[in-house]
């Protein structure tokens, strides 16, 4: 029988290439370790325009925590997969990663701390998919920050910074229209259950909907067709008004059984507009990444983990 002999420096090598993945990889390569933490932004993503919202959000931040790495990760794969394959048609180069592969990238590259800010609005599912993802990654110190109403000081304070959008109710009412969950057992259901009473006790002429979820579209165009003033302002409350905000609720093809919620009030006979908002030349609906105030809280997020780091 013939025997091997393995030396130490062939065992260590035999060992690193045993490991799997992003991690096996860059211990084979030359590193120079970084002590700087890098940022990863993880959200949900868009395929329409309102993507510029993210270039609003990355711009606040580098102003206010100058100096650092900032990557994105978008935990929607059919979002990825449709604007990766647009883009690849366009002769365009740069693609958009999930989360798994950001940090296996930023681990290559020799980084040994991240935080990761998701821009999710309430604790829900697509923020513990994230949160599992961040607790099972190997090989990184990985500090997390909180959904955006993760706290309710902040949910407070989120309602007074888009009341000023509102219609008074000498005006008309308001609709806010949030993205909604379909399960019930994660805690933003609590969330938006007491967003839904917060505003029914200071802001009477406004009123909660969701596409999907405890709160519905009828909890909210219900009570909004009792309006006296026959005037209803849509409020998005998604980061990105994107595809909902554009089809689901200002939609204007006439479809009988299915109508987006600008269309069902303007059969009931009233005047609808929408929050916009103006950036770089262009107009774009007025989702919350739009708010400096917003992304105040979620860039405070990430110097407390930076902190922790």
């Amino acid at each position: 029988m013939r025997r091997w002999t393995l030396t130490l420096p062939l065992l260590i090598l035999t060992a690193l290439w045993a490991v799997p993945g992003p991690a096996g990889a860059a211990q084979l390569l030359t590193r120079t370790l970084k002590d700087k933490p890098a940022i990863v932004i993880a959200a949900f993503g868009t395929s329409t325009r309102a993507q510029i919202t993210f270039d609003a959000f990355e711009k606040q931040l580098r102003e206010e925590v100058p100096g650092y790495e900032i990557r994105w990760a978008f935990t929607s794969e059919i979002i990825r997969e449709r604007v990766n394959k647009r883009w690849a048609k366009q002769g365009i180069q740069k693609r958009l990663k999930s989360l798994q592969q950001t940090l296996g990238d930023l681990e290559a590259e020799g980084y040994t701390k991240v935080v990761v800010q998701p821009l999710h609005i309430f604790p829900g599912e697509e923020y513990e998919e994230v949160m599992n993802i961040v607790e099972h990654f190997p090989g990184l110190r990985i500090e997390t920050g909180e959904a955006l109403l993760q706290r309710w000081e902040s949910l407070f304070e989120v309602v007074a910074v888009i009341s000023q959008d509102f219609l008074p109710p000498e005006e008309g009412c308001n609709v806010l229209a949030a993205h909604g969950t379909p399960t019930s057992n994660f805690g933003s259901n609590i969330t938006y259950l007491g967003l839904e009473r917060h505003l029914s006790k200071k802001y009477p002429n406004a009123f909660l909907g969701a596409v999907d979820g405890i709160i519905t579209r009828e909890d909210a165009l219900g009570a909004a067709k009792a309006c006296p003033k026959k005037r209803v302002r849509f409020i998005p409350f998604m980061y990105v008004a994107g595809d909902h905000i554009m089809n689901d609720i200002m939609g204007e093809e006439e479809d009988p059984n299915e109508p987006s919620w600008n269309t069902e009030l303007k059969r009931e006979g009233f005047k609808t507009d929408v929050t916009t908002v103006e950036y770089e030349g262009e107009t774009y609906y007025k989702g919350l990444g739009f708010f400096p105030e917003v992304n105040e809280i979620f860039i405070k997020e990430i110097k407390r983990a930076l902190k922790r780091l």
